[in-house]
């Protein structure tokens, strides 16, 4: 496919959806109010609208690879606290996919370049769960479990934010979640690891603010 379908293509969907919609594109154009904030990977196979199923403007978007929240990724963190105090979403979905490939590179010994230093945190998750993960006999079994263990701690990682937390210390009502995309299937499952408030989080990982 050329890169010239590409914008081909494009005038056919936006036609289509003016066809539809009439009024979507002017009301994006004033301003965007999406309830929902997509932590995803980066991978091309998870397109984050479409699998829920989601217009343009529904949904905040930000994405990865591995689907990592680091305290430390001021892009990350921007676009929580831009989601967060602007445009007060009420959920945050972390997302992550069956078989990702950042999550397999980084439970083994390649040289995977300067991406290993980006997927070190998983890396260190990896070992920490190593005890649960080698009762996995079959390969894509065990990296499908690291997976969703990869997704909890992201989880984690976003609730004992300052962005989030203050949130909650001024009610704003704001929920946490975390998912995983089956790519043989195209179904999500929620690892049922919600945080609504800081009587989710433990009492270390609360700050003052």
């Amino acid at each position: 496919m050329a890169i010239e379908d590409l914008l081909d293509m494009n005038k056919a969907w936006a036609k289509k959806i003016a066809q539809e919609q009439p009024e979507l594109f002017t009301t994006l154009a004033q301003q965007q109010t999406p309830k929902y904030l997509w932590i995803g990977c980066s991978d091309s196979r998870v397109p984050a609208n479409e699998i829920v199923g989601m217009l343009p403007g529904e949904l905040f978007v930000h994405r990865n690879v591995a689907n990592l929240v680091k305290h430390v990724d001021f892009n990350c963190q921007s676009v929580i606290q831009y989601a967060v105090d602007v445009l007060k979403v009420e959920h945050i979905i972390v997302c992550g996919h069956y078989g990702c490939g950042g999550v397999k590179v980084a439970m083994e010994n390649t040289n995977a370049g300067i991406s290993d230093y980006w997927l070190r945190s998983v890396k260190d998750i990896f070992l920490r769960h190593r005890e649960e993960l080698q009762d996995f006999h079959n390969e894509d079994a065990c990296l499908n479990r690291m997976c969703e263990i990869n997704v909890v701690e992201q989880v984690a990682n976003l609730a004992h934010s300052k962005i989030v937390q203050t949130a909650w210390q001024k009610n704003q009502t704001l929920e946490i979640h975390g998912w995983i995309y089956g790519l043989n299937d195209g179904v999500i499952k929620n690892l049922n690891v919600s945080h609504r408030g800081l009587d989710d989080i433990d009492d270390i990982y609360q700050v003052e603010v």
